[in-house]
C-alpha cells in the first residue's frame, strides 16, 4: 500500500467503483516508491527522468482511455483522471508528459488519424516504445492559435511544412510529432491541418527550451521545421476543422490537468500537515496553532471542492455529455487552487520550505506553468464569460 495518507474528506472513495479506486491505488504505489526517491535530484538536474517511461507503457499510464485495440488500457474517464492525479502528485512534469503523450498525440492520431496511423502509431506510444510530441503553439501565438505562421504547402509529392513552434512538451525526446499548420489546399481559403511527422524527417529540428525556472523534471523544447517534405499519407485525414481539431485535443489535456493539480495539491497538504504535526516550536507543535490549523483547514476545503468539480467532470465525459467550458471551469478552478495551497504550504514549512528534500516549493514552481499552458487562466475566464453571457469578449 502507499505510504501515503491522501486526502479525502467528503468520503469520495464511495462514490468510486472498486476498480477506479484499485487503478488509482496501483498508480499510487509506484508514484512513492519509484518517483518520490528520485524526482528532487531529477528536478535539481533539470531532466526528465525517462527512465520511468517504459514502466509508465508497462503499467498502462499512456493513452490509458484509449481502445484496447491499439494497445491501450481502455479505462473510463475518471479512472484516467485519478491516474493523473497520481502522476502529478509526483510533479506536474511527470503528468504533463503523460498528458501530451496520450492527450495531444495519441488522441488526434486516434481521433482524426488515417487507420494505417493508428496502427503503427498507437501500439509504440501506448507502450512508451516511441514518444509523441504537439505542435501548435508558436513563439507570437500562444492563447491566439489562429494567428500561426506555420504553413504546410502542397507539392506534387506530398506537403513542404515550414515554422516554428515554442513551449513543447517532449519535443527533444520524441520520435514523432503531430504538427498543426496553415494550408491553402482548398483555393484561397486558409486552414488548418494536422500532420503526423516523424522528426528524423530532414529539415526537423528540436531545442531544448533554456531559461526554465519551472518545470526543470520536464523536457520543453522549440521546434524548427526547414522545408520538411512529408508524403500525402502524414495528413491525417480527419483534420478538416480549422481550429476545432487541435482545440479538441486540448480539450481533453486540459481534463487530465483538472485532476492532476489536485495531486500537486494533495503532495503540498499532506506534508504541511505532517510538519504541522512534527514541528515542535515554543515547546508544542505548531500545528496546534491557530494560524496553521486555519491554512490547513483552507486547504482541505479547496482540495475538496476540487475533488468534487473533478469527479462530476469525470462523469459527465464517461456519460458523453462533457462540454468545453465546463472543462475550462475546471482546469481554471482546480489549478488555482493548487497553486494557492503550494504556496501557502511553502509558508507553513517555513525556512526548510526552500529545500528540495521538501516538495512544496517545487510544486509551488511547476503550478506557475500549469496555471498559464493549456489555456490562461484568463482565457479560460473569458471562456466562462462567453457561456454564461453569450458574448465573446475575445
Amino acid at each position: 500500500m502507499s505510504t501515503f495518507q491522501g486526502v479525502d474528506f467528503y468520503d469520495i472513495d464511495s462514490m468510486l467503483s472498486e476498480e477506479e479506486r484499485m487503478i488509482r491505488e496501483t498508480v499510487r504505489q509506484w508514484v512513492d516508491e519509484r518517483v518520490m526517491p528520485l524526482i528532487g535530484e531529477a528536478y535539481i538536474e533539470r531532466r526528465f527522468p525517462r527512465e520511468l517511461i517504459p514502466e509508465m507503457g508497462e503499467m498502462g499510464m499512456l493513452g490509458a482511455n484509449l481502445p484496447e485495440k491499439y494497445g491501450c488500457a481502455e479505462l473510463n474517464n475518471v479512472a484516467y483522471g485519478l491516474i493523473n492525479q497520481e502522476l502529478e502528485r509526483g510533479d506536474s512534469g511527470l503528468r504533463s508528459f503523460a498528458s501530451v503523450q496520450g492527450a495531444l498525440v495519441m488522441y488526434p492520431i486516434f481521433a482524426f488519424g488515417s487507420e494505417e496511423h493508428r496502427t503503427e502509431w498507437l501500439p509504440k506510444l501506448a507502450s512508451g516504445e516511441a514518444i509523441g510530441c504537439f505542435g501548435l503553439t508558436e513563439p507570437d501565438f500562444g492563447s491566439n492559435p489562429g494567428g500561426m505562421i506555420t504553413t504546410a504547402r502542397k507539392t506534387d509529392a506530398g506537403w513542404v511544412l515550414n515554422g516554428t513552434k515554442m513551449w513543447i512538451t517532449n519535443g527533444s525526446m520524441a520520435d514523432v510529432a503531430v504538427v498543426w499548420a496553415q494550408t491553402a489546399e482548398l483555393g484561397d481559403v486558409k486552414g488548418i491541418r494536422g500532420f503526423v511527422v516523424p522528426t528524423d524527417t530532414p529539415g526537423f529540428t528540436a531545442t531544448d527550451q533554456k531559461g526554465k525556472l519551472s518545470l526543470l523534471a520536464s523536457d520543453t523544447s522549440e521546434l524548427h521545421l526547414a522545408d520538411v517534405e512529408v508524403p500525402d499519407s502524414a495528413l491525417m485525414p480527419g483534420s478538416t476543422g480549422g481550429l476545432k481539431h487541435p482545440l479538441q485535443c486540448l480539450t481533453q489535456a486540459r481534463y487530465g490537468i483538472a485532476w492532476g493539480a489536485i495531486g500537486a495539491a494533495m503532495a503540498c497538504f499532506d506534508e504541511s500537515r505532517s510538519y504541522a504535526k512534527e514541528r515542535v516550536m515554543f515547546g508544542e507543535p505548531i500545528g496546534g496553532k491557530q494560524i496553521q490549523q486555519v491554512r490547513l483547514a483552507d486547504m482541505v476545503t479547496r482540495i475538496t471542492q476540487a475533488q468534487l468539480l473533478a469527479l462530476q467532470l469525470g462523469r459527465l465525459k464517461d456519460a458523453g455529455s462533457m462540454t468545453p467550458q465546463q472543462v475550462s471551469m475546471a482546469k481554471r478552478a482546480n489549478v488555482d487552487m493548487a497553486c494557492e495551497i503550494a504556496r501557502e504550504s511553502r509558508r507553513l514549512l517555513g525556512g526548510n520550505g526552500i529545500l528540495v528534500e521538501y516538495h512544496s516549493m517545487r510544486h509551488m514552481a511547476n503550478l506557475e506553468s500549469v496555471y498559464t499552458y493549456e489555456g490562461t487562466h484568463d482565457i479560460h475566464g473569458l471562456i466562462l464569460g462567453q457561456a454564461v453571457t453569450g458574448i465573446s469578449a475575445f
